[in-house]
């Protein structure tokens, strides 16, 4: 992008918005804003959203007291270009942002024009966009992935360690600011937790939480992916195959140091040895698989646990202080994640525990308590809603629309009943292959483009998506229907297959 032109076009929008900011509007009219995202938190780890492996009391609270979207999806899978969709309300293909490439903050953001509206805008937590925020009167940040325990933060002085679990760090930070704001201002704050992402590091008092207990598995654990693409084969992000034994906390022997060391924890084993009743056992085939998934949801599901801790702390510390009635609280994570399912961990493909997203808000007086939203929405309409929730009109660049009316119980006429995704990071960390597709209320169509090859979901008989009907002579009219809306959508979205061929930085994620 153009960085002069950015900054014109960011100069013009946010004058705008503050010319049309209604008179008189000001910290008692306007909501505040709480955005709180976690990183690679699957929908189905949240007991609001019917989990099957943990519980969530405070997320829950969080939506029973406001609305929980059913059908929220990313459109690109993977953590920085959904950063940079929230912030810009656009694709990864107009916000430059479609891997791990670094964020162009002269671009215009929703902080932007939040802050040129009045708003006292934080950014506390997990960034991962390369460069330093920018519409943000106070922001403290992860370097990168950022570290889980004792991590170093970043802000505009300069480089800190702060000792300690980096979710109560984070939550710490965001109590901090919300204490010493302006209380003449709204404010709009976004509390980026790095937890529940990969390497899975619980903090002490739930390290060993669910140790005791079996986890329940997906049904898809062991899917055969048969009927599938070569792309699901090809992947090497398999929770029985592709786990090192860093991911499953085995313990190097003594004395080992070094690059030994680390060569040692990168190995993805093929037996374990473990003690049983005193006994020690050496685990091979299914029963080594068996232990490698509980091993991993132990570790996810304790790290969960310590964010469901966080939203707790924030919603009390809110009702403490008499700001609970006047600030939309947000709870999010940057995409879904597989705990399993289809064998698999990390995200990236557009199946849908990947793109599934948890999204739930507390609207005092607006958004219906315990009310679940069926319609669809999508992260590119999250910088679009917090527009309209202070007031401001929604810049006509922003490829989202605005969830408000769906907050207040309305049905928009001419809602969206399907969406464009696409994924570019290829082959990437995970040997994840390139894709693009439409999801619609009932079917699903993803092309992988460097292959050339199709899938096709009926997802109303078939939810877990194990059969792809690409093939399937009976089908031909769906697929045909289905092309047609894939195309129609990455027309409009002006999406030209500019970054088609890009070649993401090793070792990113």
């Amino acid at each position: 992008m153009n960085s002069d032109k950015n900054v014109l076009i960011s100069a013009i929008c946010v004058a705008l918005a503050a010319s049309l900011l209604p008179a008189g509007a000001d910290a008692a009219t306007r909501p505040n804003i709480l955005f709180i995202m976690s990183d690679d938190h699957a929908a189905h780890a949240i007991s609001a959203y019917g989990s099957k492996v943990n519980q969530t009391p405070n997320i829950d609270r969080l939506a029973g007291a406001g609305m929980r979207f059913e059908r929220c999806f990313c459109v690109n899978s993977i953590c920085s270009p959904s950063r940079a969709t929230i912030l810009t309300g656009k694709y990864s293909h107009l916000n430059g942002v479609p891997t791990f490439n670094r964020f162009d903050g002269s671009q215009p953001t929703v902080a932007k024009y939040l802050q040129q509206a009045g708003y006292y805008t934080g950014m506390i937590g997990k960034w991962h966009l390369g460069s330093d925020p920018t519409g943000f009167d106070q922001w403290e940040i992860l370097p990168g992935q950022g570290v889980y325990f004792n991590p170093v933060f970043i802000n505009a002085h300069g480089r800190r360690v702060i000792h300690g679990y980096v979710t109560d760090i984070i939550t710490d930070l965001t109590l901090d600011f919300l204490k010493r704001r302006p209380k003449d201002k709204p404010f709009f704050l976004m509390c980026h937790h790095k937890a529940p992402h990969r390497p899975w590091q619980p903090e002490e008092k739930y390290r060993t939480a669910f140790a005791p207990r079996h986890i329940p598995e997906p049904g898809t654990l062991r899917d055969d992916y048969s009927t599938r693409t070569d792309a699901i084969r090809e992947c090497t992000q398999k929770v029985f195959y592709d786990l090192t034994r860093r991911d499953l906390k085995l313990q190097p022997p003594a004395g080992l140091k070094g690059p030994a060391r680390i060569q040692w924890l990168d190995v993805k084993p093929t037996t374990v040895e473990t003690g049983i009743n005193g006994h020690k056992t050496v685990l091979t085939g299914d029963a080594l698989n068996n232990w490698k998934y509980q091993r991993y949801m132990q570790d996810y599901l304790a790290c969960v646990q310590s964010v469901d801790d966080s939203v707790g702390r924030l919603l009390d510390w809110l009702d403490q202080n008499g700001l609970a009635g006047n600030t939309v609280v947000i709870y999010t994570s940057d995409q879904g994640f597989f705990l399993g399912d289809h064998g698999l961990y990390d995200k990236r493909f557009m199946y849908e525990a990947s793109v599934k997203m948890p999204f739930i808000v507390r609207w005092p007086g607006v958004a219906k308590a315990g009310s679940v939203q069926e319609l669809m929405a999508i992260n590119p309409d999250f910088a679009p809603t917090f527009m309209d929730m202070a007031g401001l009109p929604v810049p006509p660049d922003m490829q989202g629309a605005s969830l408000a009316p769906l907050l207040k119980g309305q049905t928009p006429p001419a809602w969206r009943t399907s969406f464009y995704y696409r994924y570019y990071h290829d082959p990437g960390d995970h040997n994840t292959r390139a894709h693009y597709g439409v999801r619609t209320m009932t079917h699903k169509l993803i092309y992988f483009w460097k292959k050339n090859q199709w899938e096709m979901y009926d997802l109303a008989r078939d939810p877990d998506e194990l059969h792809n009907l690409y093939n399937d002579q009976a089908q031909k009219d769906t697929v045909a229907h289905l092309k047609a809306e894939l195309y129609r959508l990455k027309k409009e979205l002006q999406d030209d297959d500019q970054f088609a061929n890009q070649q993401p930085p090793p070792g990113s994620d």
